[in-house]
């Protein structure tokens, strides 16, 4: 019999109230963000959001290794080489889908926790950073890696990298850097560190809480839980934190060019910097000069608009052919040898980043009910 990729229970406090309990269970997929999680995770949620007698949510993942290494991309792959630049539908539900559960993460009306252990990559860290209550521990490794695959940060990176300190998030988007707890929360990816150790404790103390049912005084209470499980622990250091100043200076002004120049001419004793420095190099221009410009873009713009110019953004990805060629080699063949067009930054034009902003097809049902 086929295990469900997504078990739901729940854990039942002192006073009868329950916390609704969401178990992302494909550990050896690193529990990739799958359409069939998807659709089985966005009706529960709305079900809980509506049951009075569930106070709050906790989404975690079955396995040691990966709260969620990202999107489940095979699928939606076959249908790139299959459709090219006709409209495709499978993306557009796969995208959807994808920005509903994300956004009722977001608006969600109790307390949601988020237990981001391990991976958390892409579209894994699409569904930690809309909790209400996001978790990492010492063993966190978050990413924002979708230059190598000829995309851009989507599920919301648009919003949230935008929201970190100075260009930090700039940084993140343009290097694929893996960062760790510590930068995390330095990032506002994150709210608190506890140790993975003490997990059982906050279950325990979650448990034991008599929860009012109002949002606002029970999301207090979850979080002295969660302050209190996080007391003695030593988080690593945060790389983010440590080259602050450098990032600054590298990503700094206007010019696109001149931010590119700058990386690629990165020279540092420090591994991880200069490893950000080459992903940069390598990664797709196209998925660089999108990112620039959904960074100039988004300041002003609500969530829900942001949901919706990424979705267009996305569906113009599928229809160029730079999203196809990396998850070939990234996903598929493995080489780790895309052929990038444009093969440069230079290359790219005003009208080819504007190309991918082109409403195609319809807007997802998904999408539309939010607004």
């Amino acid at each position: 019999m086929k295990k469900p990729v997504v078990i739901f229970d729940s854990l039942t406090a002192t006073n009868g109230t329950r916390f609704g309990v969401a178990t992302l269970n494909a550990p050896a997929a690193l529990n990739a963000l799958s359409v069939d999680m998807v659709r089985l995770l966005t009706p529960k949620l709305r079900e809980w959001a509506q049951d009075k007698s569930i106070v709050g949510v906790l989404l975690q993942a079955a396995g040691d290794k990966a709260f969620c290494a990202g999107g489940d991309l095979r699928q939606l792959y076959q249908t790139l080489l299959d459709c090219g630049e006709a409209r495709n539908e499978y993306a557009e539900r796969f995208f959807g889908e994808e920005y509903e559960l994300d956004h009722l993460i977001h608006t969600f009306p109790k307390p949601f926790l988020c237990w981001g252990h391990g991976i958390v990559m892409g579209g894994g860290v699409g569904l930690l950073v809309g909790a209400s209550h996001r978790v990492v521990t010492e063993g966190s490794r978050i990413a924002m890696p979708e230059i190598n695959i000829g995309l851009y940060p989507d599920v919301g990176g648009s919003w949230f990298l935008r929201r970190a300190p100075g260009r930090t998030g700039l940084f993140l988007a343009f290097t694929a850097a893996q960062v760790n707890g510590s930068d995390a929360v330095f990032a506002g990816l994150a709210d608190v560190l506890v140790p993975q150790a003490c997990k059982a404790q906050v279950l325990e103390a979650i448990g034991a809480t008599a929860w009012r049912g109002e949002q606002r005084a029970d999301c207090a209470l979850l979080s002295r839980i969660l302050a209190a499980a996080a007391e003695g622990a030593q988080p690593p250091a945060s790389k983010l934190r440590e080259h602050y100043d450098s990032i600054e200076a590298l990503m700094a002004g206007e010019s696109l060019l001149d931010i590119a120049k700058r990386l690629r001419a990165v020279t540092s004793d420090d591994p991880w910097l200069q490893g950000a420095a080459k992903a940069f190099a390598k990664g797709a221009p196209s998925s660089i000069a999108l990112t620039w410009e959904l960074w100039q873009r988004v300041p002003r713009m609500s969530l829900a608009e942001v949901f919706r110019l990424e979705y267009w953004a996305s569906l113009g990805f599928c229809a160029h052919k730079d999203f196809a060629e990396g998850i070939r080699a990234v996903l598929v063949d493995k080489d780790r040898n895309p052929k990038w067009q444009p093969a440069t930054l230079e290359e790219i034009t005003p009208a080819f980043v504007e190309d991918h902003f082109r409403p195609r097809g319809e807007i997802a049902p998904e999408l539309a009910r939010l607004y």
